[in-house]
């Protein structure tokens, strides 16, 4: 039987950071903008919540301003370390989880195949 659970350890960002373009889930705090349009009941309240993100030792945004130490997840949106200048800072994060019934977070070209079989015929540890 495999072992498909996966443990997460999560990781202040006030002790270590991870490694320059690592894949990571971050937890983010901030707060809604009061009054803006669809967030109905969260308008300005305070919030925590995770998003996958990846850091980078040095990030340049779409109007070529310089970031350094930071989280960007996938719509280009730059997240400093808590403790920096910013509405919405990463606290935590923790490394991604590996690949179902996998050691690792890539398979590439023919072997793709036959680890998605032994995935989806896996059964989980009791």
């Amino acid at each position: 039987m495999a072992d498909l659970n996966s443990q997460v350890i999560w990781v202040d960002v006030r002790e270590r950071l991870p490694a320059d373009g690592v894949p990571v889930a971050a937890a983010i705090t901030g707060r809604y903008p009061a009054g803006s349009a669809g967030s109905g009941t969260a308008s300005g309240e305070a919030f925590w919540l995770v998003r996958p993100m990846y850091f980078t030792t040095l990030h340049f945004g779409e109007d070529g301003t310089e970031h350094k130490d930071c989280f960007v997840d996938s719509d280009g949106v730059v997240r400093p370390p808590h403790g920096l200048a910013g509405d919405e800072t990463v606290t935590h994060w923790a490394e991604l989880p590996t690949l179902p019934d996998r050691t690792t977070h890539l398979v590439l070209g023919k072997d793709v195949q036959p680890a998605l079989q032994n995935a989806w015929s896996a059964r989980p540890a009791s």
